[in-house]
């Protein structure tokens, strides 16, 4: 596989540190780190993440959303490793000269996404610029020590998702499409549809579900192509997605696209995510698994299955999942160079071969 820009730079500044001896994870192993506590089987979850970059590119601007996703980035990698919500260390920089109205709706956003996914303010810190930088450190308890990381699934194993997939993506492109930034973006024949809600809620309910039966999990908070794309990566395995993508992709945000004229995979590539959870189960255990979470009034979506072979398999296409989970970072940022590059990726996908026959 071709290497990975953010994973080289990760393991770039990680390169000087020791690791802590009670650490559970190895770097990149999962998207919380995990401490087993000295003399006992608890197991304390951490993770930070920040908004800097959706604020600074005018993603995000509802201050609202603002407060409300610096709790869920952070909520969301808890909930892949199956952690129960501690608390929450809040890192604000602030505006000097902050309208009071705007600074009282970013902390209802923090507020209330802190209540939704029962987690307390702990403290944190306060500092002022002249650009608005958000950040915070959640910390989880998983009291029984049993892991659930990005490493364990084998092939044969089912993939699923929590939920229907693409928001993030559609999300972005709405914002892309409201600006006007990119003709080839813009709604053909139908018109814009409705704006989309974008409210993505940490599913901290299903990852506790999912440290019982779960062989491994990731958040799609880059896009499902670079959460399957590193989990590939970890596990040195490939997947193989037959569900048809209208089944598992969020209707509002197929609408969207389907009136931007743009195909409906794009809404997998990121690099923005919706923060769902990629996870697998064994195939003998899928059915307890989905017994389980109807019991639970949840229904998670199969989209395929994990491969001995690597690589991604999309719908009968072999799609390059290192140039997808690169591009964003090689066009600079630049939203118009990203789409045409992708567009110009749809061109080329071809099916994939139908495996050789192996019998004697």
């Amino acid at each position: 596989m071709d290497a990975i820009i953010e994973n080289r730079l990760i393991e770039r500044l990680a390169l000087g540190f020791t690791r802590a001896p009670h650490q559970l994870n190895a770097t990149r192993e999962s998207d919380a780190e995990l401490i087993r506590l000295p003399g006992t089987d608890v197991v304390l979850a951490l993770t930070t993440d920040g908004v800097v970059e959706e604020i600074e590119a005018g993603l995000y601007r509802d201050p609202y959303l603002i407060g409300w996703m610096t709790v869920m980035v952070n909520a969301s990698d808890l909930a892949a490793v199956g952690a129960q919500p501690l608390g929450l260390l809040l890192n604000q920089t602030l505006k000097p000269d902050l309208d009071d109205r705007y600074l009282d709706r970013l902390q209802t956003g923090i507020r209330d996404a802190c209540e939704a996914c029962g987690l307390h303010v702990l403290g944190g810190d306060v500092n002022f610029s002249a650009r608005l930088q958000m950040s915070a450190t959640a910390l989880g308890l998983i009291p029984d020590g049993r892991l659930l990381t990005r490493r364990g699934c084998q092939p044969g194993d089912r993939l699923f998702a929590s939920a229907p997939l693409g928001l993030g993506s559609a999300f972005a492109l709405q914002a892309l499409v409201q600006r006007g930034a990119d003709r080839a973006a813009r709604p053909r024949g139908g018109g814009q549809p409705a704006g989309l809600e974008y409210r993505p809620a940490a599913r901290l309910r299903e990852g506790g579900l999912l440290r019982a039966h779960a062989t491994c999990c990731m958040d799609t908070s880059d896009g499902v192509i670079p959460t399957l794309d590193e989990l590939m990566r970890l596990n040195g395995t490939g997947f193989r997605v037959d569900a048809p993508l209208e089944s598992i992709l969020h209707a509002g945000a197929v609408q969207l696209t389907r009136a931007a004229g743009l195909p409906d995979w794009l809404l997998l590539a990121g690099p923005h995510g919706e923060f769902e959870l990629l996870f697998t189960v064994p195939e003998a255990a899928g059915e307890t698994f989905l017994a389980a979470a109807r019991e639970r009034d949840w229904r998670p979506l199969e989209l395929g299955v994990v491969t001995a072979n690597d690589g991604l398999e999309l719908n009968g296409r072999r799609l390059d999942t290192a140039r997808v989970r690169n591009l964003f970072t090689l066009v600079g940022g630049d939203v118009e160079a990203y789409v045409r590059e992708l567009l110009a990726l749809d061109g080329t996908l071809r099916p994939s071969p139908a495996p050789r026959y192996s019998g004697s």
